[in-house]
């Protein structure tokens, strides 16, 4: 009996340990990659490599955006309450055409400028969101896209509600990318005309997954199955629920997907098994040579034209 009992309470004893200690795991991992107020250096290295991850970004780009182009800024109310901010800049040649260019993790919407500046030239009106947790949006989570992509829906929404007859291209780098497949899965407006995602991944459990092993060189169980427990308690999503590739799925929106052959950050694998998912008219284009959000910069005319054809045949 004393032996049965020194058993049961070794057990009990295991089991807190253990439950503590995955407990602890899962919170630490979970700060680390979705709270935005935490320090991204074991993640980046550099705090310039994190704004990076929207590409990069010219600084006469940033100040046509904030200083010299026809700029203003809008907020409008998440569905959860969260106060959400963009800029947007309305052409000088009055259009129907729309582009919301979507930044990166841990970046911000000024990052997406130099995006933004080409799809002006392109004769675009364009909106810059700050996705939750970034830039002067409300959050005290990244969504990894999924939530975001909720945002996206309010965001097509309030474009709608100005230019009725819009014609809107969704446009994405890395994380951003991520978000307008996220949001290609949803019950979108005949308007959203085309999809162009630069360098996402197929699910943040995909990512992450990718990353654990990467920097820590970790294995998924158990320590992602924590995190993913934490992260619906803390942020109100699983990690495997929020996947882009389910989502192309059920698009039917065309989407040129972009990724560069050299990207050690996102996969470049991931393209692949993305655009063979989609259910929609779909394209492929590899930058080789290109870095993770590199591939406007290693290749800017490769890149402007693949887009430029690529929305023109959905874009009059």
């Amino acid at each position: 009996m004393k032996k049965k009992k020194i058993i049961i309470i070794t057990l009990v004893t295991f089991s807190v340990i253990l439950i503590g200690g995955l407990g602890f795991a899962g919170n630490y991992f979970y700060n680390l990659a979705l709270n935005p107020n935490t320090p991204k250096d074991i993640v980046f290295g550099t705090p310039d490599d994190q704004e990076q991850t929207s590409g990069d970004v010219l600084d006469e780009d940033i100040d046509w955006l904030l200083n010299e182009g026809p700029t203003s800024e809008l907020n409008i109310t998440s569905d959860d309450g969260l106060t959400l901010h963009a800029y947007e800049v309305l052409n000088e040649n009055k259009t129907n055409k729309w582009v919301i260019a979507t930044h990166g993790y841990t970046s911000d919407a000024t990052q997406m400028s130099s995006y933004a500046k080409k799809f002006y030239d392109m004769g675009y009106n364009v909106l810059i969101p700050n996705l939750r947790g970034h830039g002067d949006s409300e959050g005290d989570y990244i969504g990894m896209g999924w939530h975001d992509r909720l945002d996206m829906l309010s965001w097509i929404e309030l474009i709608l509600k100005g230019t009725p007859d819009a014609d809107i291209v969704l446009h994405g780098v890395s994380m951003g990318a991520a978000t307008v497949m996220m949001t290609s899965g949803e019950d979108l407006p005949s308007n959203v005309k085309a999809i162009v995602a630069d360098c996402g991944y197929t699910s943040v459990w995909d990512q992450f997954a990718y990353q654990l092993d990467e920097l820590f060189s970790l294995p998924a169980f158990p320590i992602m199955h924590a995190s993913s427990l934490v992260a619906k308690l803390r942020a109100g999503y699983y990690l495997d629920e929020a996947s882009a590739l389910e989502q192309v799925k059920k698009s039917k929106t065309p989407i040129l997907f972009i990724h560069g052959d050299k990207d050690d950050f996102v996969p470049y694998e991931m393209m692949e098994e993305l655009y063979n998912a989609a259910g929609s008219e779909k394209e492929m284009l590899t930058v080789e040579g290109a870095e993770h959000a590199k591939s406007s910069s290693a290749n800017p005319e490769l890149y402007w034209t693949t887009i430029y054809n690529f929305v023109n045949k959905y874009v009059k």
